[in-house]
């Protein structure tokens, strides 16, 4: 998926199709004079309608639509003939679309499985034909409804990635490489802050043949949740994860710090990011001898105080305890 592609946010005016008029009209043929109202109901407008779909993996094909029109129903005919539907605009989205509405910010709904559909404007209701409005006073109705109006809204359409393990960690962290070498993902790798632009997917092939999907969130900076950096526009990408493994390098002056630091971020955007299940991994380890990594070990466990985390030493290049940072992750997935 190339960076330039990948559009996770768009803002489309939708448009229903005005459902059509009831006509008016009334029966004749040879041999009946004066035969009743045969007015048929107008047809529904189109709908304008989401759905879920495992071939789009982002938002770009309508980032240029920015105006979706669906079509009018069909005014109602004779012999209480209906008229025809406005034909439905279909958008496809990718697994993980949320649809808001602008002015409210509700949500209309959220896509959460293959074929999934929701109504994101819904088509006016066909107007009656003359025959519904007969009665025992009225036997020549002249009168049918107009069709209803169909709505004209701006929407937000709003991607999630979706994955079973997501990184949070600083610029530089190595989730980038992490994810390289676990899967066969092939993100930018370099030495300089906000490499990754976008959140990348990788399958990481696990034991007995399975697997589970990784997302590689661009990294966070304090102050992230205000804004700042990369800020709110990809830390929404970690509310989907189910388990969260927080990165931090062997060579950072102060690793439980770090760990607060990006604890704290997400605590600000959204509390409930904090109940799901967390795995601390200290990356690079490679810079770390045997003597240096035992000081560090006992470090850590003199200052990290969070029992229920798990924390793996490991190392992208050598491949040193990457078995054991997929054990742990797959026991966090499957409690």
């Amino acid at each position: 998926m190339a960076e330039s592609n990948f559009i996770d946010y768009v803002k489309i005016c939708c448009r229903s199709g005005h459902g059509g008029a009831g006509f008016i009209h009334f029966h004749r043929e040879k041999f009946v004079d004066k035969g009743g109202p045969d007015g048929g109901d107008g047809g529904r407008g189109g709908h304008i309608i989401a759905r879920g779909s495992r071939n789009v993996w982002t938002l770009i094909h309508l980032k240029f639509r920015k105006h979706v029109i669906a079509e009018e129903g069909g005014k109602g005919e004779k012999k209480l003939s209906t008229g025809s539907n406005g034909e439905d605009e279909i958008l496809e989205v990718p697994i993980g679309t949320i649809i808001k509405d602008v002015e409210t910010g509700k949500v209309a709904g959220e896509i959460t499985e293959e074929g999934q559909e929701i109504i994101v404007a819904k088509g006016g209701r066909g107007g009656k034909g003359n025959a519904h409005f007969k009665s025992a006073t009225n036997q020549a109705p002249r009168n049918a409804q107009p069709g209803e109006a169909g709505v004209n809204e701006w929407k937000i359409f709003e991607l999630k990635i979706l994955a079973d393990v997501g990184l949070v960690g600083f610029p530089n962290a190595g989730k980038s490489t992490l994810l390289s070498v676990v899967s066969a993902a092939k993100p930018e790798i370099a030495n300089y802050p906000f490499t990754t632009l976008v959140p990348n997917l990788g399958i990481v092939k696990y034991r007995d043949h399975k697997s589970f999907v990784m997302a590689d969130i661009p990294g966070i900076i304090e102050g992230a949740s205000e804004g700042k950096g990369l800020g709110l526009r990809f830390l929404r990408h970690i509310e989907r994860n189910s388990v969260l493994l927080f990165l931090v390098p062997a060579d950072s002056n102060d690793m439980v710090y770090e760990y607060k630091i990006l604890v704290n971020e997400l605590k600000q955007y959204n509390p409930e990011l904090l109940k799901k299940d967390r795995v601390l991994g200290i990356s690079k380890c490679d810079f770390l001898d045997k003597e240096l990594m035992h000081e560090v070990q006992k470090d850590m466990k003199k200052k990290f105080k969070e029992k229920k985390v798990p924390v793996v030493y490991f190392s992208s290049h050598t491949q040193m305890g990457l078995k054991e940072l997929k054990d742990a992750l797959w026991k966090a997935l499957n409690k």
